[in-house]
């Protein structure tokens, strides 16, 4: 049996997002860095379910003396802080070269990188994997969240007051020969 295909991976410069980002430049800056990663890693934890992306989201220790360190939030994202003195560039381009070879054979639908920095861009982009502007990343998120927040609505908005109104009819039925004993 041939290896399933993960539709789509999803690799975010996180401090280049956050830089970028006017809600994440605003947590930063009235609360802390930490609260921003954490504001990010919530909405792309969001998004990357919705999108059935795998994501991962890499954040630099370039300046921090501390050991790589890998957290698994959910199935869908991951979040990577690097070793000291590398960057979430070069760590982005080792990924994305590691994972031409799963594009080519089809094992990987797409890799898709979030971020606005030029020259990563042009770099990922010879690996074959897609470019994604910070601006563009927000504006497919935002978008997101509110096709997500009009489906809840709809769902949520009932006939009457009774549970038979809004329910689906395949449910409907079930609960008609359920209570004729069939």
């Amino acid at each position: 049996m041939p290896p399933s295909t993960i539709p789509s991976i999803l690799l975010v410069d996180g401090y280049n997002i956050i830089g970028s980002w006017p809600c994440l430049k605003k947590t930063r800056d009235d609360s802390s860095l930490e609260a921003a990663r954490d504001h990010l890693v919530e909405l792309i934890t969001n998004y990357s379910a919705f999108e059935g992306y795998e994501s991962h989201i890499v954040f630099d220790a370039h300046y921090q003396n501390t050991p790589s360190n890998r957290e698994m939030i959910t199935d869908f994202l991951t979040v990577h802080y690097t070793e000291f003195g590398q960057t979430a560039d070069t760590y982005i381009e080792k990924v994305c070269a590691g994972l031409r070879h799963q594009v080519a054979q089809c094992l990987v639908s797409r890799v898709i990188v979030a971020t606005s920095d030029r020259a990563q861009q042009l770099v990922v982009q010879g690996y074959g994997a897609e470019w994604l502007s910070a601006r563009q990343l927000c504006n497919q998120v935002e978008a997101k969240v509110c096709q997500m927040r009009n489906q809840h609505q709809s769902r949520r908005k009932s006939k009457g007051r009774f549970l038979a109104h809004s329910i689906n009819d395949e449910a409907r039925q079930k609960l008609i020969r359920l209570r004729m004993g069939l």
